[in-house]
């Protein structure tokens, strides 16, 4: 493809000889000939003056450089549009494969492709141009729409609703029982029954080993394009708003609300019963402990407004210095004992 062309498809300016032929697109690090590649971070700017690629998708305040150059506010965007003009997915015949169990009451739509061992049970509805994976298992009276995408290993328990353009990578477990427990005087714990469901909306992707539980009574809702990544987990009861993301090991507790737009990094945890409104970012491994207004950006353990915690973690290397020096401020005021050499 000529750059020109792609750039018009990208919609971004061109800077720089358009007649280049651009077979692919790669890390500026190790991009080449024939190759375009981006830069979205500032750390990587010194990156551009070396590349080898034949060019660059860059924002507008991008310094200039002696390659090809495509300029957009949305580099990051522009690079994955480009990635997939050249990507070329594997082919996945429709049709059943002779090992699949299919009960003689689910209907499944035309164009399905579905793997070996997978196991589709009892009351299963499932839209049109589905693809499932070896192993994948669909419990009864599970609905679906079009173009679903599950893969090797996925599981879907009973009652769950899942909508048109939804994926779940490997692993993903969605529809198990929450952790729903009362302990009874006698020390004894009696399981509570988790009768809710599970709804995924249109354009959901769940990550690899994931688990969404279901809800004690209602539903666990992950609303329409949230994408959860791998080994998360959302306990029953909770929701996660439109177009929210969820990156690897964030967990939720029961009942947790998490608004539109929201960005939790990975290992975030949030306490249950509480509310992460809308737009609001939390950082990786941070501890919420109340609910985050909306707009918000929140870090640490208990998360709290980013600019503090940033300061309490650039003061922290530099307590033991600070506490011999106040245990010499106060012993030569004689207000405490002799500094020993180590708080």
């Amino acid at each position: 493809m000529r750059l020109a062309e792609l750039a018009k498809r990208l919609g971004c300016d061109l800077e720089g000889d358009g007649s280049i032929d651009i077979t692919g697109v790669a890390p500026i690090e190790s991009a080449g000939p024939g190759q375009v590649t981006f830069v979205a971070n500032p750390r990587y700017l010194r990156c551009l003056h070396d590349t080898k690629a034949s060019a660059v998708i860059v924002g507008p305040e991008a310094p200039k450089v002696a390659v090809a150059t495509l300029r957009t506010r949305e580099p990051y965007l522009a690079f994955a549009r480009a990635i997939e003009h050249f990507y070329q997915p594997v082919a996945v015949a429709a049709g059943v494969h002779p090992t699949a169990v299919i009960a003689p009451s689910a209907r499944i739509g035309s164009g399905a492709s579905i793997g070996p061992y997978a196991v589709i049970d009892e009351g299963v509805r499932i839209g049109a141009n589905a693809r499932m994976g070896p192993h994948v298992v669909i419990y009864p009276e599970v609905t679906i729409g079009d173009h679903f995408v599950a893969y090797a290993h996925v599981t879907v328990r009973e009652r769950v609703r899942i909508g048109n353009h939804v994926t779940l990578h490997s692993g993903a477990v969605i529809g198990s029982d929450g952790f729903g427990y009362v302990p009874a005087a006698d020390g004894t714990i009696q399981k509570l029954t988790q009768a809710g469901d599970v709804v995924l909306e249109d354009g959901v992707e769940i990550g690899a080993n994931t688990t969404i539980d279901r809800a004690t009574v209602g539903s666990t809702i992950v609303r329409r394009g949230a994408k959860i990544d791998n080994l998360v987990m959302i306990a029953h009861g909770c929701e996660v708003g439109e177009q929210s993301m969820l990156a690897a090991q964030v967990g939720l507790s029961g009942s947790t609300r998490v608004g539109r737009l929201v960005r939790m990094g990975g290992q975030a945890g949030a306490a249950g019963h509480l509310t992460i409104g809308d737009g609001a970012q939390v950082a990786a491994q941070s501890g919420v402990a109340n609910s985050v207004a909306a707009g918000a950006t929140v870090g640490g353990t208990p998360a709290g407004d980013i600019r503090i915690w940033r300061r309490i973690a650039a003061a922290l290397p530099r307590l033991p210095e600070l506490v011999r020096r106040l245990r010499r401020v106060e012993a030569y005021l004689g207000l405490g004992a002799d500094v020993p050499d180590e708080p």
